[in-house]
């Protein structure tokens, strides 16, 4: 439950970028595997209809998920009906191609079973019933979602606020499925941490659905928004008093789940084999940041050289209101410039576009992210980047202010991440070259997403001005923090005053970007943050090993654009496409 509601924007994303596959006609496998992978798409729209609906499919806009127990169970049986027809289809399958997308479908299945298992046998879950709503919610209240769609987030609304004949109350199921986990004996609660930052922060997301209510200019809302109000701080209350007072005071997951998460994200070495190798790299970067803030120090008439002080003068000079969005929209033009001078990699014709989140969407993912579009039923919706500029309080205070993104030095590797030539870049890409689903959607792990986000600020880099390079250094070492941030706050080894230390005084964040970091570490996704540094580092190997393959014949924009038409594909995977059909291809 956790997970179907808490990654759902992550999902959602993953499902725009499989949707959009048209196979090419040297590819007719893709039409094959694609008919088998639909199959488990069919069923897993059928039970999250939410997720549907944010792919322009109209027939789920009026539906809303049933978070029982007996429904998970449901979707669960009639998935083993699929995949059983699946694997008997193994047997008689001739197409390497298509064999190794049914492999794919089997393990991504096999480990989302273990980890529903782990959960219904040992945890009290938090299901957020704020964030789920407004979530639902917003799938249909967009700028992007054709007019006559917005309507139905009225039906939407009433059915979660269980005033629609046929409908409890959204909120009575959730906590008959916590109720459920509570009466089993020797169950592990959520941490008090997550609990009271979540709780805290969940005025944001009731104040958001009217909001967006109000901005679309709709009726009849009104009434039903009233009740699912009170049922919304119903429901905080009764966590408050029956499941806070039994949360851990220790954030660490057990060692079986956390295990599970890495697996999840795509990470195949030990915790502990990670975090060496992070606190190798994070020393060499440092050494290396040192040597380009001497420099800029020396040029701009600085008293200290040490880049800490550089960077915190470099951070003085913000960009505030109105000026934020066509500052950033114009560095995107001159990266795009760039990228087509040097031949980096092949651009889309499709404009990216860039935006502030609101409050609402701050408490859902505080971080600069990429928000795919939908390419199910995409009516010319595009995917857009958007900025988190507060973190809203979880007492009431005030919001905790950002300076890490709102200046001139940092936008050159924000741009590249997450707009071009990265996560923008890398599901454009997809849509124009085509890839099968399996490869798209239940091959996707976070390693090689982020890791080409994270590679595509190298690729960069050489041509950022001076106070460019550094700030993207010091994403780069941030990266490497987290990597042995996260296990070692999982083990035990550090604590978070620790990580506050690292990433306030060493990474030169501000305080909210640094709370969002030790959330994501200790409560959010822990594990997840791992694996920007090691999808970085298996694909610098991965291209070091194919200029040593090719020698002169080397063609970093042809490395670039294969690697992108081969979908959110694991290390390993895209290994094997590189090795059997890229390098060969080449020679």
């Amino acid at each position: 439950m956790r997970q179907m509601f808490g990654a759902i924007w992550i999902l959602s994303a993953a499902v725009a970028v499989a949707g959009a596959q048209q196979p090419s006609p040297n590819k007719a496998w893709i039409e094959k595997s694609n008919s088998y992978t639909q199959q488990l798409l069919d069923v897993d729209m059928q039970h999250s209809p939410e997720s549907g609906s944010r792919q322009g499919l109209v027939k789920f806009d009026k539906l809303i998920s049933n978070p029982t127990l007996a429904d998970d169970l449901a979707k669960r049986a009639e998935l083993k009906v699929v995949l059983a027809k699946l694997k008997a289809q193994e047997a008689v399958e001739k197409d390497k191609n298509v064999l190794e997308d049914l492999e794919i479908l089997r393990k991504a299945f096999d480990l989302q079973f273990r980890q529903e298992d782990f959960s219904l046998e040992h945890e009290v879950p938090f299901i957020n019933a704020s964030q789920a709503v407004f979530g639902g919610l917003r799938g249909l209240l967009d700028d992007q979602v054709a007019a006559e769609r917005r309507p139905d987030a009225v039906v939407r609304l009433r059915k979660y606020a269980g005033v629609e004949p046929g409908y409890k109350p959204f909120t009575d199921l959730l906590r008959q499925r916590v109720e459920e986990q509570i009466a089993k004996p020797g169950v592990i609660y959520p941490s008090k941490d997550e609990l009271e930052t979540e709780l805290g922060r969940n005025q944001n997301y009731v104040d958001g659905i009217a909001k967006l209510f109000t901005k679309y200019k709709l009726t009849g809302w009104e009434e039903p928004y009233a009740k699912l109000k009170v049922q919304l701080a119903d429901y905080d209350a009764w966590i408050r008093a029956n499941v806070l007072p039994k949360a851990r005071t220790d954030f660490r997951l057990p060692p079986q789940e956390y295990a599970l998460n890495f697996e999840s994200y795509g990470i195949d070495i030990p915790p502990a084999q990670i975090a060496a190798m992070a606190h190798k790299a994070f020393a060499e970067y440092q050494a290396e940041m040192a040597s380009l803030a001497a420099q800029i120090a020396k040029e701009k008439g600085y008293k200290s050289s040490d880049y800490r002080d550089v960077i915190a003068e470099l951070k003085k000079t913000q960009i505030t209101g109105d000026a934020i969005m066509p500052f950033y929209e114009g560095r995107l033009h001159e990266i795009e410039k760039i990228i087509v001078a040097k031949n980096l990699v092949t651009l889309p014709d499709r404009p990216a576009i860039i935006r502030l989140a609101t409050a609402a969407e701050t408490a859902q993912q505080p971080a600069p992210h990429m928000t795919p579009p939908p390419f199910l039923h995409n009516t010319g919706q595009r995917g857009e980047f958007v900025l988190p500029l507060n973190i809203p309080s979880a007492t009431g205070g005030e919001e905790d202010k950002y300076d890490d993104f709102t200046f001139d030095a940092v936008a050159w590797t924000l741009t590249a991440h997450e707009a071009r030539p990265g996560h923008e870049l890398q599901f454009d890409s997809m849509v124009e070259h085509g890839v099968s689903l399996a490869r798209a959607l239940y091959a996707f792990n976070s390693t090689n997403a982020e890791g080409w986000g994270l590679y595509s600020e190298y690729i960069m880099k050489p041509y950022m001005p001076l106070e460019g390079q550094l700030m993207s250094l010091d994403l780069r070492l941030l990266r490497a923090a987290r990597a042995f941030l996260d296990p070692e706050l999982q083990s035990g080894k550090v604590t978070p005053e620790d990580a506050y230390r690292v990433l306030e005084k060493d990474v030169v964040l501000s305080h909210a970007f640094a709370k969002e970091e030790v959330e994501r570490f200790t409560f959010r996704a822990p594990g997840q943050a791992n694996s920007y540094f090691y999808g970085y580092t298996r694909l610098l190997d991965l291209r070091k090993e194919t200029e040593a393959a090719l020698g002169k014949k080397f063609d970093q924009k042809k490395f670039h654009d294969f690697i992108l038409a081969q979908g959110l594909l694991p290390p390993d995977l895209m290994r094997k496409a590189v090795m059997e059909e890229f390098v060969p291809s080449q020679k």
